[in-house]
């Protein structure tokens, strides 16, 4: 016997419902970090009923995995996307880390699911924590092959290691979020673009970097306050 076809007018409220309440799922993930996620405090939020939001997700860590990705796609639109209408090599790397740091600067209120669950799941092996592994591992590989190009493009020194140089801005964005979230110290937001381009310098082939690059004028403002 057939399977009777479900309505495609059902199938599209059902999306629109789960699209619902995954966005409530991240705004509660960004304050309370993904373990303060439940399928109560979503039913809650939502209005729902305990039983209507776990027919779109079985599990608590099924809710916790798709959140994870919807934080990521949401990262590869504001991020990742944008920056690949810049040419390749510096441009691109620039647009990559700037992109990266807008994004931080948005999220002091409320936090990085990437950062905020590395703290969470790092000693818990699982689902969950392999979702957060793969899309960060996924950010950081799309990140070195950006310097990869610029090496190839000319703008990078041809000895530059790209596992070192990322290592060393994804550092900076670890700074950044400790510092202007946890210690809220005013212009850490300034302080990671010029260690970003302190970074460049120590990598890029001689006279690659424009003289009058804003970032270049800022660094030299800060020097001069400083002397």
């Amino acid at each position: 016997m057939a399977e009777t076809p479900i309505p495609a007018r059902t199938l599209h409220k059902g999306q629109q419902t789960r699209a619902t309440i995954l966005d409530a799922a991240l705004t509660l993930a960004a304050h309370m970090g993904l373990e303060g996620l439940s399928i109560g405090a979503l039913a809650e939020v939502t209005g729902m009923s305990k039983s209507g939001v776990f027919a779109h997700f079985g599990s608590r860590d099924e809710l916790q995995i798709a959140v994870v990705r919807e934080y990521h796609h949401k990262f590869e639109e504001e991020v990742f996307y944008p920056a690949l209408r810049e040419p390749r090599g510096l441009p691109r790397l620039r647009a990559l880390f700037e992109n990266w740091v807008r994004r931080v600067a948005v999220e002091i209120d409320s936090g990085c699911i990437y950062i905020s669950g590395a703290v969470e799941f790092d000693d818990r092996p699982g689902p969950v924590r392999d979702a957060l592994v793969t899309m960060v591992q996924t950010w950081q590989d799309a990140l070195e092959r950006a310097i990869r190009m610029g090496v190839e493009a000319g703008h990078l020194k041809p000895d530059t290691d790209p596992a070192q140089m990322l290592f060393e801005v994804h550092g900076l964005i670890l700074a950044l979020h400790h510092d202007a979230r946890f210690m809220r110290h005013p212009g850490a937001v300034e302080r990671a673009r010029i260690a970003f381009l302190r970074v460049l310098e120590n990598y890029a082939v001689p006279g690659v970097l424009e003289d009058k690059s804003p970032a270049r004028k800022r660094a030299a403002s800060a020097r001069a306050v400083r002397s």
